[in-house]
């Protein structure tokens, strides 16, 4: 069975193994293995988060953290309000401000960025670094005399940066690092990051609304020494009387956590140290889209929307359709494309929630982080194949 036509007959039959579980969404992302509501039975539910032994709950959170990442020791860590949004503003509207701002954006979060640069907080020295989907600013013209805000990896365009070779360890300005969909999946270079932020509802697989924010003594150093031109909302405030607000990062949080939630973070934590640390979830990532570009290595109709490997994500794996028949429609009508496939795909309960980011490019966007087994994403890539042919043909 050689010819093209008779592959694609043999791929239109229904494969036989599914994942076992069938959620690849990019967030919030799947929960670890064998997950169950009966782990989180020790939550600290009824009570004040400012008990004690909520309190030493959140600050597990914040030691452990520190611990599997292998953080810097002077680094501060916390728990902020508002997931890793919260973090980033929180970092953007107290730091900004002595300096001009350099912002690198190619994928949707970073732009976000951008509008607060410009629209929000109105900082008149900046440089904006832009680069469609699927592609990475020049970090060639990187102003570090600058602040410097950037995404490690763009969870929605599938593109991060190789390294932190690019940013120099002599810098003037400080480096505004989110990190949401990279930390606990790739290396991070964290003496090259001043600032760190990101979510327990990304790579951790945990619930929405809360943040981590990492400061380098350089970050704390500009939070005690410059008063921002613009007032700073309760909700961001890192410091009172120009003293930072140490209590953050010790577990008193600036508004109410979820103790549900907060055990959920623990149980994923332990879950990771139990698996043999952050190693092991690097490799998970590392297979995961190992087994995607091999598939797409030999399969005509796909591509990766990042055509360089050296800046592929291995969290957010992000695929488009490459046919002529695809190309040749209008974006309405690719949209459309993609939809039914995943439709397909949901109704067979082989994969949720892999369609790519709304104002992407029209895309697939399977999500690789370390909670995701790579055997699931293994097997369902030749459901991929027989969902496209199959809607192809509605087309033919």
């Amino acid at each position: 069975m050689n010819s093209t036509n008779d592959n694609i007959k043999l791929i239109m039959q229904k494969p036989n193994k599914m994942p076992n579980n069938p959620n690849f969404s990019s967030g919030p992302t799947t929960k670890r293995p064998n997950w169950s509501l009966s782990n989180l039975e020790s939550a600290s539910l009824g009570r004040s988060h400012r008990a004690k032994e909520c309190k030493d709950k959140l600050n597990e959170i914040i030691l452990r953290s520190k611990k599997i990442l292998g953080l810097p020791e002077n680094y501060l860590l916390g728990i902020m309000p508002g997931s890793d949004t919260g973090s980033l503003e929180a970092a953007m509207w107290c730091l900004l401000g002595r300096r001009g701002v350099d912002v690198l954006a190619w994928e949707n979060f970073g732009k976000d960025w951008v509008i607060d640069v410009v629209e929000e907080l109105k900082i008149e020295n900046r440089n904006i670094n832009e680069a469609d989907y699927g592609q990475l600013p020049d970090l060639t013209k990187v102003n570090f005399d600058n602040d410097v805000i950037f995404t490690w990896n763009g969870t929605t365009s599938g593109v991060r940066v190789p390294n932190g070779d690019w940013i120099p360890s002599n810098r003037e300005g400080l480096t505004i690092c989110d990190a949401t969909s990279a930390i606990f999946a790739m290396p991070i270079d964290y003496e090259k990051c001043d600032v760190l932020t990101w979510s327990w509802q990304k790579v951790l697989g945990g619930e929405a609304a809360h943040g981590m924010l990492a400061l380098s003594p350089r970050a704390v150093n500009r939070l005690e020494t410059h008063q921002p031109p613009w007032p700073i909302p309760k909700a961001f405030r890192l410091t009172k009387n120009k003293n930072i607000l140490s209590g953050i990062f010790e577990g008193a949080t600036i508004n109410t956590p979820s103790m549900l939630c907060v055990e959920d973070a623990l149980d994923t934590l332990n879950w990771v140290e139990n698996i043999g640390g952050i190693e092991k979830l690097f490799n998970r990532s590392n297979t995961s889209l190992k087994y995607i570009s091999n598939w797409i290595d030999n399969t005509p109709w796909v591509e990766f929307m990042n055509p360089d490997k050296t800046t592929r994500s291995n969290t957010s794996i992000t695929f488009t359709i490459v046919e002529d028949w695809f190309l040749n429609m209008d974006n309405d009508k690719q949209r459309e494309v993609i939809k039914k496939i995943n439709l397909l795909l949901d109704e067979e309960k082989v994969a949720n929630d892999i369609n790519g980011y709304p104002k992407a490019p029209p895309s697939f966007r399977i999500w690789g982080g370390g909670t995701v087994e790579p055997e699931d994403i293994k097997n369902l890539l030749p459901w991929m194949d027989w969902a496209f042919y199959t809607v192809k043909n509605q087309y033919a």
